[in-house]
């Protein structure tokens, strides 16, 4: 199975140039972990500050910046992936599970301040968009937001 992983940058100067190698690899292992074996299209844009509360502001009506946001293409259940009721790329049949947009400076800052640096930062947040990409959600502070919790430790390897 391949999967198709773009990456591209929407500032110039953000640096950590070792990002793209890092993503692919989180988007794959939270793929790999969630049995998805289905070709996959993710799309991920590394942006900062200004570039995601515009995003933020025009796609959440949330006037404020934030470390990563993701947009679903599909409405799935979490941990029941079904590629039959997936949008699909007509060229290749690959399936098209959305985008995920990514603060550079805010994840490097993160990384920081939790003491793990912007690697493992990175990592942690692709596979949480990646998840909510698959229909994992933490709206509330119940069951699904405990599951997705799970899910993440299970996949970056915490547990």
């Amino acid at each position: 199975m391949r999967n198709e992983i773009y990456v591209s940058r929407e500032v110039k100067g953000l640096g950590f140039r070792n990002a793209a190698a890092l993503i692919k690899k989180a988007v794959n292992r939270a793929l790999d972990a969630e049995k998805i074996d289905a070709p996959c299209i993710v799309s991920v844009l590394l942006t900062d500050d200004e570039g995601i509360r515009e995003m933020n502001r025009q796609f959440r009506d949330t006037d404020r910046s934030t470390d990563v946001l993701s947009f679903p293409l599909n409405e799935l259940q979490p941990g029941d992936f079904d590629a039959d009721i997936c949008e699909k790329d007509p060229g290749t049949g690959s399936v098209m599970l959305g985008d995920i947009l990514i603060n550079i400076p805010q994840c490097a800052v993160q990384g920081e301040e939790f003491g793990h640096g912007f690697d493992r930062e990175l990592t942690y947040l692709t596979v949480h968009s990646v998840l909510h990409l698959l229909g994992y959600d933490h709206t509330d502070e119940g069951e699904m937001k405990k599951q997705m919790r799970r899910r993440e430790k299970e996949i970056m390897g915490d547990e």
